[in-house]
């Protein structure tokens, strides 16, 4: 085996190539259904999930600014993002761009990480919504047996798993396998429910911060920053839970996971090369001006130590006495976890697809489009059973902390292959142009390596024990079943030389 192959890139023609014959995807996406996607992935989890526990204990009022330093970091990897899309628009996302500038190991890498981004995203996202719906049903009377409410691990604040006595979650597996169902049916069916859903979650946003705002106590955000606006560690060292404002910003970037899952459809936008950056940046910015608008209400209503940790904006109605609005904003939450949840379960096949193109994956399994609704169905259905197995099982706070250390170094590589790219291939037709290379991608390394080191030192245990796996999987796989390993090998049994050129002994027989 060539040891060329580890770093051996894939050709954009080739990228490109890929998208013609029966297993192309169907492009039906415009940039207004991109965008909806974008903010459906991204509006809900964060809003109704994360933002409480990060107030109350990691960063107080000052979370405000926590939103913004993510969302900036979101915006340089954004741009970068959307120049690849733009070059590639093929499934598989900074998968696909890793392969095309820093060769057949670091994709793999990449694939892997998203894998785990959007599936365990997916499982911490429908954890939450069962925790949303079991209080709209309770609002009529209706309360699950206990061995029905949730999983029977329960994770504690001293990082130990115990049992509840429950069985399983039963919301989180019905939801889980009512997506999947949803999504083997088509990308213009969950695109129209997912447009559904946004409407009503954008409505109840503005909802919160408009009638919010009449109840906001400026005393409350004193002190501003009770935490301090730090955070920064290294490797999660000193603390096993940093606070501070970075501290914060590491936390509820898991709010601000899914806006890449915009890139991951670029196969099935109508014009990729315009749709698709279109649909990145304008969600990205939608959501970041909602979110800080929502914790900006949500501290001035409520002292930040008294937020609920669980479901922070509902219960800060019902503590200044608008208990009404309180099944409003639940039901909302919701409508809002429940398209955040399809996004991140549509994006997880997709990655799988680009993947088992190039045989790191099997493909008669995982690039099976079906012949009527041209979905990757196979794969949907076993994320799907992922999914819906996690969340039923297993607690959210344990799987919160699965996933953003993994994205922030996919964020790293895209940034980083966007500066390999211009040296590369510098004459590329490039339909959308990064502004201010290099600065950007660097800013964008910076931060999101920043906001890594910010993490809890368990992430980085979970981090590395996750590439273990994948690199198992890989050298027993991957590299064997590889579509350019293999062409390399004919390559240089016929040739004696690489690709590239550079002289290589024959083969042994």
């Amino acid at each position: 085996m060539p040891k060329s192959q580890l770093f051996a890139t894939k050709s954009l023609k080739v990228l490109l190539d890929e998208m013609a014959g029966d297993h192309r995807l169907r492009r039906v996406l415009g940039p207004v259904t991109l965008t909806s996607l974008g903010i459906g992935a991204v509006i809900g989890a964060g809003i109704f999930v994360a933002t409480g526990k990060a107030a109350n204990g990691v960063a107080g009022p000052a979370l405000m600014v926590s939103y913004c330093v993510a969302g900036i970091t979101c915006i340089f990897a954004a741009l970068c993002y959307a120049e690849f899309a733009s070059m590639a628009p093929v499934a598989g996302s900074a998968y696909t761009y890793a392969y095309a500038t820093m060769g057949e190991l670091f994709a793999w890498i990449i694939g892997w990480d998203l894998v785990l981004e959007y599936a365990v995203g997916a499982a911490t996202v429908a954890n939450g919504w069962s925790s949303y719906f079991q209080e709209v049903l309770e609002k009529f009377g209706v309360v699950l047996p206990a061995a029905l409410k949730e999983g029977p691990i329960r994770y504690t604040d001293a990082g130990i798993f115990e049992s509840t006595g429950a069985l399983f979650n039963l919301p989180a597996l019905a939801i889980s396998v009512i997506v999947t169902l949803v999504l083997v049916k088509g990308i213009q069916e969950s695109a129209r429910f997912n447009a559904l859903m946004v409407v009503i979650k954008v409505a109840a946003v503005l909802f919160v911060i408009g009638v919010g705002a009449f109840y906001v106590n400026p005393d409350n955000w004193k002190p501003f920053a009770p935490f301090g606006w730090s955070g920064l560690t290294f490797f999660g060292a000193g603390s096993a839970a940093p606070t501070g404002m970075l501290a914060g910003a590491a936390i509820i970037f898991f709010a601000y996971i899914g806006f890449d899952s915009v890139s991951t459809h670029a196969e099935e936008a109508k014009r990729p090369q315009r749709d698709v950056p279109i649909g990145i940046i304008a969600s990205l910015l939608v959501c970041t001006v909602l979110y800080v608008g929502v914790v900006a209400v949500l501290t001035g209503m409520v002292p930040y130590h008294l937020i609920d940790k669980k479901a922070g904006v509902s219960d800060a109605f019902h503590k200044v006495g608008l208990g009404k609005s309180e099944f409003l904003i639940a039901a909302a939450g919701v409508a809002g976890i429940t398209s955040v949840l399809l996004v991140m379960m549509l994006s997880a096949p997709r990655v799988f697809l680009a993947m088992a193109r190039d045989g790191l994956v099997p493909k008669k399994f995982f690039a099976d489009v079906h012949p009527r609704f041209r979905t990757p169905w196979k794969s949907t259905i076993l994320v799907g059973v992922a999914v819906a197995s996690l969340s039923s099982l297993f607690p959210i706070d344990w799987l919160l902390h699965l996933t953003n250390i993994g994205t922030l170094f996919a964020f790293v590589i895209v940034c980083a292959a966007v500066l390999i790219m211009r040296k590369t291939h510098p004459n590329a037709e490039r339909p959308f142009r990064c502004p201010m290379v290099p600065l950007i991608p660097i800013l964008g390394i910076v931060c999101c390596v920043m906001l890594m080191m910010s993490l809890p030192i368990d992430n980085w245990y979970r981090l590395f024990g996750w590439l273990a796996a994948g690199f198992f999987i890989y050298f027993l796989y991957g590299r064997h079943h590889s579509v350019l390993g293999q062409e390399l090998q004919k390559e240089l049994a016929a040739h004696g030389v690489s690709p590239a050129g550079a002289p290589r002994p024959p083969l042994q027989q």
